[in-house]
C-alpha cells in the first residue's frame, strides 16, 4: 500500500472537521490553510467525500463542509480503499481489488503479503478519525 496524495489529503481535511465538529459547516479556504492543502485539489476531494456520503455541504456564506458522520465511525481503511484502492501491497493478494499478478506463482511469497494486508487491513479498519484527530 502506498498513499497517494489525494488519500493524505482526505485523511487531514476529516481530521481537521472532526476538531471541529461542534461547530457549523468549515469553509474550504479554512481547511486547506489549517492543512496545507492547495484548496482547488480540496474541493474535488472533498466533493469525493460528499459523494461517498461522509461529508454534508452547504454553500454561500457561511457555507462550507462538515462531517456528515461521527468521527468515530469513519476508519482510515474506507478512505484509503476510496482513492487508493486496495490496502494490499499486490492486488494478488487484495481481498477486494483481486486482480492476478504474477507472484501468485510463488505460494510463500503470496501467503506473505497477504499477512502484511491482514495485519495492515486490520489495523485501518480498527482505527478512526476519532482516534487520530
Amino acid at each position: 500500500m502506498r498513499l497517494t496524495c489525494r488519500s493524505e489529503y482526505a485523511l487531514l481535511a476529516l481530521v481537521y472537521l472532526a476538531r471541529h465538529q461542534g461547530e457549523t459547516f468549515i469553509p474550504v479556504p479554512a481547511i486547506a490553510a489549517a492543512q496545507g492543502i492547495p484548496p482547488k485539489f480540496l474541493e474535488q476531494i472533498l466533493l469525493s467525500l460528499r459523494l461517498a456520503k461522509y461529508l454534508h455541504s452547504s454553500k454561500g456564506k457561511n457555507g462550507g463542509f462538515r462531517l456528515a458522520k461521527p468521527a468515530d465511525k469513519i476508519t482510515l481503511a474506507e478512505i484509503i480503499r476510496l482513492f487508493d484502492g486496495a490496502l494490499a501491497p499486490t492486488e494478488s493478494a487484495s481481498k477486494y481489488f483481486y486482480e492476478p499478478t504474477p507472484i501468485e506463482k510463488e505460494g510463500k511469497l503470496l501467503a506473505l503479503f497477504k499477512e502484511v494486508r491482514d495485519y495492515l487491513s486490520d489495523r485501518m479498519e480498527r482505527t478512526t478519525i476519532a482516534d487520530v484527530a
